[in-house]
């Protein structure tokens, strides 16, 4: 991998940035377009352009595929809980304004929990549909053609 020194390089100064990016979607999706979906995504493609740039066994021990699988399931009980939550306060099924006193206040707070547990799980689901296919290789024979 020394022959790609300058992708290594430029991608180690790009992947903080397309982080931060998708962190600011995540969290800035209440108020404009974007939220955990797409936060999710731009998390995942910096994961996938590090595997590409570093290498699929690197990129396997710094994203272990064992706390992938721990956090995507993590995110869709985030998801539940807020709403499990509102209805045992009285309202309905992710009814944010029951969360806390202040109806604004519930509101938001209910919005970033729940598109934060959809970023969670996007993010780590994209990163292991990657890290599952990436670095099979398959022997084709000139017999198989």
């Amino acid at each position: 991998m020394r022959h790609h020194l300058v992708l290594r390089i430029v991608s180690k100064l790009l992947i903080p940035f397309i982080i931060l990016y998708g962190l600011y979607v995540q969290f800035h999706g209440d108020f404009s377009p974007g939220g955990g979906f797409q936060a999710g995504v731009i998390v995942a493609a910096a994961i996938v352009l590090y595997a590409l740039i570093f290498g699929i066994d690197r990129a396997r021990s710094v994203f272990k595929p064992e706390v992938l699988m721990a956090l995507a399931p993590l995110g869709v009980i985030l998801f539940a809980a807020v709403g499990y939550y509102a209805m045992a306060m009285g309202g309905a099924f992710l009814d944010y304004d029951w969360l806390v006193a202040d109806d604004t206040t519930g509101q938001h707070i209910g919005i970033i929990t729940v598109e934060f547990g959809v970023g969670l799980t996007v993010t780590s689901v994209m990163a292991l549909i990657f890290l599952a296919y990436a670095g099979r290789t398959q022997d084709i024979d000139d017999d198989d053609w």
